[in-house]
């Protein structure tokens, strides 16, 4: 009987060392494409530091709502799904792409700066929407998800592996756009921002039109890539 309970014990200690092992490293992986600032750092950045944190917030949790169900749909399978239908793929792709192109065209045709610093942002349902679409319309973080779960999960992972590395990559978002929501809201950053409103709304355009157009030109680069 010792020995029977020996071995059971020794055995869920290297199963735990080999969950927290393969969890470290998709945390890692997250980690390093969070710092990588993209889109979701242009909106946070200026719904925060146009002077309504809950606003930002809200975007937060639009966001990371959408990488909830990502990386849930990841771990269910759905990258071999884009795999095997990228049909499907790229008509999620268009529609994130082309909403984006909405949003730079709305911000570059802001006027100054509002009298009111918040007078001119969404409303915090407005703020949750933007954040939630613009994340749910880009599979290529289901891909990410499905990539990095698929190199670090065994291949026949416990029920609390899967949940956990899920609640991993979901508390890792939530830290880190909650943190860039503070410190953008900081009184010295919004002062910057309401002199130089039409400047930064101008330069935010430009860059959330650029992430419009690349997911757009991507697409129809391996559109026509499958069609040669």
């Amino acid at each position: 009987m010792n020995s029977v309970a020996t071995i059971a014990a020794f055995e869920a200690v290297e199963s735990l060392g080999m969950m927290l092992s393969s969890l470290i490293t998709i945390g890692m992986l997250h980690w390093a494409v969070l710092l990588v600032p993209g889109f979701n750092f242009i909106l946070i950045g200026r719904l925060a530091a146009g002077g309504k944190g809950s606003t930002a917030l809200a975007a937060v949790a639009g966001m990371t709502s959408a990488t909830l169900a990502w990386a849930t749909l990841a771990v269910m399978g759905i990258g071999i799904v884009f795999a095997l239908h990228p049909v499907v793929r790229h008509f999620v792709q268009v529609f994130g792409g082309l909403y984006l192109l909405h949003l730079a065209f709305r911000l570059w045709s802001s006027g100054q700066a509002p009298t009111s610093s918040a007078s001119e942002l969404p409303s915090d349902a407005g703020a949750f929407r933007i954040g939630f679409i613009t994340s749910a319309f880009n599979p290529k973080i289901a891909l990410f998800y499905g990539s990095v779960f698929a190199t670090a999960l065994p291949a026949t992972p416990s029920a609390v592996h899967v949940l956990s590395a899920v609640a991993l990559v979901y508390l890792n978002s939530v830290v880190w756009h909650t943190f860039l929501a503070w410190a953008m809201s900081r009184s010295t950053i919004q002062q910057a921002y309401l002199r130089h409103y039409a400047r930064f709304n101008r330069l935010a355009s430009i860059l959330v039109g650029a992430f419009g157009l690349r997911l757009l030109v991507s697409t129809l680069q391996e559109l026509r890539a499958n069609g040669a």
